[in-house]
């Protein structure tokens, strides 16, 4: 992961944990359910677009290496690796 990518995601997963203190605190000072779920929806796709910054960077940077090498094996591996990510989040907005 690049310099830059790095100190983004790590930013943006400092204030993820920080809303999950908050719903933390919400849930234990008994808050209203529904600002509790709107808050936990929000935390989701800050994390969500933590996900991307990271898939973003692994596209440009261990995907390309792979594909441009030399090496079959690892081209496969690292695109099957990509597919399963997909595969994985597709089963879990089907739940």
């Amino acid at each position: 992961m690049d310099d830059q990518t790095r100190k983004d995601v790590t930013n943006r997963l400092k204030s993820v944990a920080g809303h999950i203190n908050g719903i933390i605190k919400m849930v234990e000072d008994d808050r209203y359910c529904i600002d509790v779920i709107k808050q936990i929806q929000a935390t989701e796709a800050a994390l969500s677009r933590v996900s991307e910054l990271v898939l973003d960077n692994h596209l440009h940077t261990c995907l390309t290496t792979a594909v441009r090498g030399d090496n079959p094996d690892e081209r496969e591996t690292v695109l099957e690796e990509v597919l399963e990510v997909f595969r994985t989040q597709n089963k879990n907005k089907a739940r």
